[in-house]
């Protein structure tokens, strides 16, 4: 190596310094890579993702490839460094030299590729893959041995190495990917994704009619009463009921009722021939077991009920798309019509809203893991049953109560 002259020596060690930033580079590209879109860019047989793939099955022997590879090349350009350095500055120009090879490797060979590498980890991860996989079959031997030390002097530290540790992702963990994806997923795709990963945390009470506002056929009204409910309804799909919601004996499909008003005569007791068998869940279940409920049951309506057997409210079908995709309309303002947008943008809302359809329609974070209702949050913020004109500032929201109907917030006016 002395017998060389300056200038090859010089360029050899500029090759070495080019090496060591390739090594340094492609450890930090490798580690990088997104593990989701490799194994997308394996089934669209990329060769590069699947040898990278193939190396990142057993990071120990990658890593202690590129160590050993990274170290000789830094040492050997050590050894290059200290031989110019005799020859240009004698004894002296050793400090010297490793002072300024410190440097130039510092920022040529590790801060600068990594930094890219780490910007930009598929361009250099999967050119190194290529290059790692026959070294790694060649100096496989010299691997070996330093792996089979490491890991059981990690053993005497009492650290145990697992090459099959899953990478599955909790469902709060996924959910801040999703949210954190930043621009690679549309903002509308996103709201979907977060939708359908929070339909296995909200239940079927969250989201439905409440009793309240259930409307029906009572077959206790005269039929003269009972066909101009079905002429002027505007729902698809109408409770039938005796007296009360509470008994329940079935439900109408606005698509028979027409049938039905092809006879002569309308009779109540010919809603008996259309009427659908009532689909009972309770109130507890999730909105993803419902959701795969109707699906199995060939079922759109559900009554929800509690743990007595009370009927709570009812959901659709729809109901539980919404939750994913959003409600079918445009106009934010519009988007439930329990919500009214006034001329002096304030806001005239239904007591009997879910928070969640709130939220949603409005985009607010009023919390969810209480009340299910506008009317319950105002009544356990207050801690009792306010008055009509009472104004309080619920969650950073100024309301004011407009309307009150049996001991229940009826309407709230909210203030921008």
């Amino acid at each position: 190596m002395t017998d060389l002259s300056s200038e090859i020596l010089f360029s050899i060690l500029v090759v070495l310094i080019l090496l060591s930033a390739f090594f340094s580079g492609s450890e930090t590209a490798l580690m990088r890579l997104n593990r989701y879109r490799l194994l997308h860019l394996i089934k669209s047989d990329h060769l590069g993702a699947k040898m990278a793939h193939k190396l990142l099955k057993k990071p120990d022997r990658l890593i202690g490839l590129i160590l050993l590879g990274n170290n000789f090349i830094n040492i050997f350009a050590s050894s290059i460094a200290t031989i110019l350095a005799l020859r240009l500055y004698g004894e002296a120009g050793i400090a010297i030299a490793a002072g300024l090879l410190t440097f130039v490797i510092l920022i040529f060979s590790e801060v600068a590729p990594k930094t890219w590498a780490a910007s930009h980890p598929e361009r250099l991860a999967f050119f190194a893959s290529i290059v790692y996989t026959p070294l790694l079959k060649l100096f496989y031997p010299a691997v070996w041995v330093i792996n089979i030390l490491s890991n059981r002097l990690l053993r005497v530290l009492g650290i145990h190495v697992r090459h099959d540790a899953g990478t599955a992702l909790e469902h709060e963990e996924l959910r801040t990917v999703v949210t954190e994806a930043g621009s690679l997923i549309p903002e509308e795709h996103k709201d979907m994704l977060v939708g359908i990963l929070d339909l296995q945390r909200a239940t079927v009470e969250d989201i439905m009619t409440p009793i309240n506002d259930i409307h029906g056929i009572d077959l206790d009204d005269e039929n003269d009463d009972i066909k101009k409910q079905l002429l002027n309804t505007s729902y698809s799909n109408l409770p039938v009921f005796s007296t009360n919601l509470d008994s329940i004996q079935g439900y109408l499909r606005t698509k028979d009722i027409i049938k039905l008003f092809q006879k002569d005569d309308f009779n109540k007791e010919d809603l008996a021939e259309i009427q659908q068998t009532p689909y009972f869940i309770p109130n507890n279940t999730s909105l993803y077991t419902q959701l795969i409920n109707f699906q199995q049951n060939k079922e759109r309506f559900a009554f929800v009920v509690n743990e007595y057997g009370s009927l709570l409210g009812l959901i659709t079908l729809q109901d539980l798309l919404e939750e994913v995709i959003g409600e079918f309309t445009t106009d934010p303002s519009d988007s439930s019509p329990d919500i009214q947008k006034q001329h002096d943008d304030t806001l005239l809302v239904n007591g009997n809203i879910t928070i969640r359809e709130l939220n949603r329609s409005m985009d607010w974070s009023l919390p969810t893991h209480g009340p299910k209702t506008l009317n319950g949050l105002i009544i356990e913020y207050l801690e009792s049953i306010p008055e009509q004109g009472t104004s309080l500032k619920l969650y950073d929201h100024p309301v004011e109560i407009i309307q009150m109907e049996d001991n229940a917030v009826k309407l709230a006016k909210f203030h921008s």
